[in-house]
Formats: C-alpha cells, sequence, structure tokens
C-alpha cells in the first residue's frame, strides 16, 4: 500500500488522477460535487482527466470481445499520463476499468492486439481505485474523524455496497465480499451508527429495470425492508445506480406494500460532507425522491430554514 504522502503533490495538497463518469457528469451532479469538495476538505485533490470518455458501463464477457475494451484502456491510458493512480467514484465505472486493466496486465496477446488498436503502448501500470478505497487506505478514517467539524450525532445507517466493488471478489473486490466494512467504518467515523442487517451486499435490481421492472421493484423493497427492520433511518451506498434504484422505487411501494414507509437513500459522500462542515444546499438533496432534509434536519445537520 503505497502511503498517502507519497502520491504526487503540490503545495501540500495530494493530488489524484480522477475520472467522474458520465452519470456523476449528468445525473449524479450532486455526488460528485460532494465527492470532489470532501475530498478537497480532507487534502486531496481529484485532478478530472482532461480528455475521458465513457467507459462503455459494464465489461465484456466475451474474450474475444477487444473492441468494448477500448473505451475503458483509453480511459487509464489518459490516467497514465496523469500518475499511477486513478480514483473514480461511480462503482460501476470502477468495476469496467478495474477488470479492463487486469486483462491488460494479465493477458499479452490482448494487451497488444489492444496497444494496437488504440494505438498506445499501455501495460496496465496504473492502479484502478474506487474513492471510498481512497479514503480507507490512503487518507485513513482516523484523519477522517479528526476533520469532522459536525458530528453524525448517532445517525442510524445502513450501509449498502452493492454488486460492482465486491463482484466478482478475485477481479475488484478490495473488501470482504461477504461482509465488507468500509462504509461501516467511515460512518462509524463521522459519528454516525451503522446498523447490523443482511441487506448490505444483496443485488438491488438495477440492470433488470428495463427487462423486468417488477423484479427490480421487490428486490429493491428487500433490501429498503431489511433495513427499516435493523432500525435505519437511512440508507447510505457508494453506487449511483443503487441509489436512484432505491430511491425510485419508493413512491409506488407506498402504493404497492401495505405499511410501507419510505427511507432516505444517500450518497456516503454527502453525509461525509455534512459532518466536514461543508454547505449542503451544495449537493442536491431536493432532487432525491424520497426527500432526506426533514430527518437530517431532525438531527441537527441541516439548518431549519434549508429549502
Amino acid at each position: 500500500m503505497q502511503a498517502l504522502e507519497n502520491i504526487r503533490s503540490e503545495g501540500g495538497i495530494v493530488k489524484v488522477s480522477y475520472f467522474p463518469g458520465c452519470t456523476l457528469n449528468t445525473k449524479g451532479k450532486g455526488f460528485d460535487r460532494s465527492v470532489r469538495e470532501s475530498m478537497a476538505a480532507l487534502g486531496v485533490e481529484l485532478e478530472e482527466l482532461p480528455d475521458w470518455n465513457c467507459c462503455g458501463a459494464s465489461f465484456p464477457l466475451l474474450v474475444d470481445n477487444l473492441l468494448d475494451l477500448a473505451g475503458p484502456a483509453r480511459v487509464l491510458v489518459a490516467a497514465s499520463a496523469q500518475g499511477d493512480k486513478l480514483a473514480t467514484a461511480c462503482t460501476t465505472c470502477y468495476n469496467v476499468l478495474k477488470r479492463t486493466n487486469r486483462v491488460i496486465r494479465l493477458d499479452r496477446d490482448r494487451r497488444e492486439r489492444l496497444n494496437y488498436f488504440i494505438e498506445a503502448d499501455y501495460q496496465g501500470q496504473v492502479e484502478v481505485m474506487d474513492v471510498l478505497q481512497v479514503l480507507r487506505d490512503e487518507v485513513g478514517f482516523e484523519k477522517v474523524r479528526a476533520e469532522v467539524k459536525k458530528s453524525l450525532n448517532g445517525l442510524k445507517v445502513a450501509c449498502y455496497y452493492g454488486c460492482m466493488v465486491l463482484r466478482p471478489p478475485a477481479e475488484v473486490a478490495y473488501d470482504d465480499p461477504e461482509n465488507p466494512q468500509a462504509l461501516d467504518e467511515l460512518m462509524a467515523s463521522l459519528g454516525a451508527e451503522p446498523v447490523l442487517w443482511g441487506g448490505k451486499v444483496e443485488c438491488c435490481g438495477n440492470y433488470l429495470v428495463a427487462i423486468r421492472p417488477e423484479l427490480a421493484m421487490e428486490m429493491s423493497y428487500r433490501i429498503i425492508s431489511s433495513a427499516y427492520r435493523a432500525g435505519a433511518e437511512v440508507l447510505v451506498t457508494n453506487c449511483p445506480l443503487c441509489q436512484f434504484n432505491l430511491d425510485r422505487w419508493q413512491k409506488d411501494l407506498v402504493v404497492k406494500k401495505g405499511g410501507f414507509r419510505p427511507l432516505p437513500v444517500l450518497y456516503f459522500t454527502q453525509l461525509l460532507a455534512i459532518a466536514l462542515g461543508l454547505d449542503p444546499t451544495r449537493y442536491e438533496l431536493e432532487k432525491h425522491y424520497v426527500d432526506p432534509k426533514p430527518l437530517l434536519k431532525s438531527k441537527g445537520l441541516l439548518n431549519q430554514e434549508a429549502g
């Protein structure tokens, strides 16, 4: 593990290359802004790649499908020009980039053909990291704890990891794939109370939305219900697709499921930014389907006059 102080820095600010990806650059701007500003408050500047393209959003499973690897490979080549680490907050982007990098490192034939195709000479030297992983391994949760300006005051959170940073374990997991702890530990360092529950690694069904929406809704219902039974007041996730899927169905679930109560679904960096004393009105809380503001106000984390 490379220590934080050994990463390139300038004027005391640590610089890490950053790939925002399509979702955070469009619909997930609240996530992107809270990522950048909270990391900056912790002394890490996420330096956006100057010329990035879509990673493809899914990793190709056909061995001879090199064309779908060209997009993520081009991102990795761009990152190699800036340093030896590339951070991303979108877990789908992390999954695709991490697995593409692994192919390039381990498969000489595909590496050579891919480099020929994209006119590069990339050997897989960049380390692809999820932002949560950067916080854990490069910043450290003790430093995060020391920088807290507004404790989350025992807010009961259900930490939801989803699939993309855990599966397939041998290729992407930086945490225990069955019982991950990084998000729980981060929330605890902010003063929150992570609940013990069984849904933290269950699939939310996002990839089934187009073909089996009723099944995706049911999968989300089971996760939200599990969090409620554990006493959670809010679901916290690190995945923009999971956040959208778990959040969007709840209006329908109120109608379809008797006794269902909506549960706010936040990005973990929105709570991180609030705990670090940053302005919560910058992180698009108003765009969530389930309004988190009443809960945050009741906990003293948001001013009563905030819209």
